[in-house]
């Protein structure tokens, strides 16, 4: 049986597109949201989208629970608070996906700048925050979350992927590769992320410029 997948933000666009993306691989999806009946009604949402899809709704705790893979797509004024509240759901071996951006937008600024983290990035700072024993891999900032919800439409891109471990990132990339059209690279170590993280705010430039969703290739690889 192919093991589910936790998406804690699912209720958002960039964790919805996921869903739905993810459902239509075949891959069984756990929908967190803060509030219980929220994920639910996302999870009917899904499942009316992807009737072949298989879709759960929990509040977030339970929702981490579920899975041994969780992705964090909630906004950077949230990510704290949440993981904050995951400390007693998320248990050694698990993986965090953090796909969160630091975008000054999150303190009323421009979406086109971002914040400086102490720890280096948003992914550095979330492995600071999750128990012992869960390590984070960052990943998921340059995709377009309105492209990703359009399931007739085509992705043809690449999903950089940062982590210090080398099993989990594999784990990852292999989830993600799920998606069609979309190609998993990795880019090394977690402190990467730093670089990685700022590629959202560039797209999103670039995308207001061009009335478009711009995505990344790379190269070469």
């Amino acid at each position: 049986m192919t093991p589910p997948v936790s998406i804690i933000g699912a209720s958002g666009a960039l964790g919805f597109g996921l869903a739905l993306r993810w459902g239509q691989a075949g891959i069984p999806v756990v929908i967190g949201s803060r509030d219980a009946a929220r994920a639910e009604e996302a999870a009917e949402r899904a499942g009316a989208a992807v009737p072949k899809g298989s879709f759960e709704g929990f509040e977030n705790a339970e929702a981490a629970m579920r899975a041994e893979i969780v992705v964090l797509s909630v906004p950077f004024r949230n990510q704290a608070e949440t993981l904050t509240n995951l400390k007693g759901s998320l248990r050694a071996g698990q993986i965090v996906v953090d796909a969160t951006v630091p975008l000054a937008a999150a303190v009323g600024g421009k979406a086109t700048r971002t914040l400086g983290v102490w720890q280096g990035s948003a992914a550095q700072q979330a492995q600071e925050m999750v128990p012992d024993g869960v390590h984070v891999v960052s990943a998921l900032h340059t995709v377009s979350a309105t492209v990703l919800g359009q399931l007739d439409h085509a992705l043809d891109e690449d999903v950089l992927v940062c982590g210090d471990v080398k099993d989990d990132k594999a784990r990852v990339i292999e989830l993600i590769d799920h998606i069609d059209g979309l190609r998993s690279v990795d880019c090394g170590r977690l402190e990467m992320a730093r670089l990685t993280e700022q590629l959202t705010p560039l797209l999103i430039s670039i995308n207001v410029r061009h009335k478009t969703h711009a995505g990344i290739k790379i190269t070469g690889v």
